[in-house]
């Protein structure tokens, strides 16, 4: 009987892929209501979860491809592949009112651009600190320190190291659970209670899970704004960063 269920989780591996990570995500929603009251967003729970079963994967089958490297678990990497990492970063946030956002003009711009460039060089700077002293290295963490898509898209174009990419994968985690969990007690000394703070937000923070987390904490209707600007910055950190960031390191480093 095992071996017929084990035959048809490889034979479907992408449904069976769907319904791990539905039962994951539905767990970690039930421990963020259970055990956190929802200070803790369950995206973030379930991210966290993920990493620890990618590593009890590779120990499990002395891999690389964590939880994929099992048979039965193999559509989990085209899942958490590139194709789907990619759309995510395209999705736009519904809900949001175009006028808001002209209205946040020039400072949402300086937002972004701020958020971006200031993320890559304390990323690369830590990094700098504990040791990674090339170029390739420094840019790969700083883009973690952006958002854990921008890192691994940077690390990947430019060639690092797995090590270096599964750190900024842990960095950009750590920026959003830091970000979702300080939002709700940050969000009454900065103003952030109108659409156009949340725009200017997202664009500093950038981390979509983490803004939307915080958001939806602090005030459910800022969150299509504050993702709106934080999408944006995950696109502007994957193009920035193994380009001109890249090469600005570079200078430095």
């Amino acid at each position: 009987m095992s071996e017929f269920i084990q035959s048809v989780l490889i034979e479907y591996s992408l449904v069976t892929a769907f319904a791990v990570v539905g039962v994951l995500v539905w767990d970690s929603h039930l421990i963020s209501v259970k055990c956190t009251r929802g200070r803790l967003h369950g995206s973030a729970i379930a991210i966290l979860l993920g990493l620890v079963l990618s590593w009890l994967g590779g120990w499990m089958t002395g891999g690389t491809k964590g939880l994929s490297d099992i048979p039965a678990f193999a559509g989990i990497g085209l899942l958490g592949g590139a194709v789907l990492r990619d759309f995510a970063i395209v999705a736009t946030a519904m809900g949001v009112h175009l006028p808001e956002l002209r209205r946040t003009g020039v400072a949402g711009v300086l937002s972004l651009l701020t958020g971006v460039f200031v993320s890559f060089l304390i990323g690369a700077w830590v990094a700098w600190a504990f040791g990674y002293r090339d170029a390739v290295s420094m840019t790969t963490l700083g883009g973690g320190a952006a958002t854990f898509i921008v890192g691994p898209v940077t690390g990947t174009a430019l060639g690092a190291r797995s090590d270096v990419i599964a750190l900024s994968v842990a960095a950009g985690l750590v920026k959003a659970i830091l970000v979702m969990v300080g939002t709700p007690f940050l969000a009454r000394f900065i103003g952030l209670d109108n659409p156009r703070t949340a725009l200017i937000y997202g664009g500093l923070m950038g981390t979509t899970s983490g803004v939307a987390g915080g958001l939806a904490a602090t005030d459910p209707k800022l969150v299509p704004y504050g993702a709106m600007t934080a999408t944006f910055y995950t696109g502007l950190g994957c193009l920035l960063g193994p380009s001109v960031m890249y090469f600005l390191i570079r200078l430095f480093a």
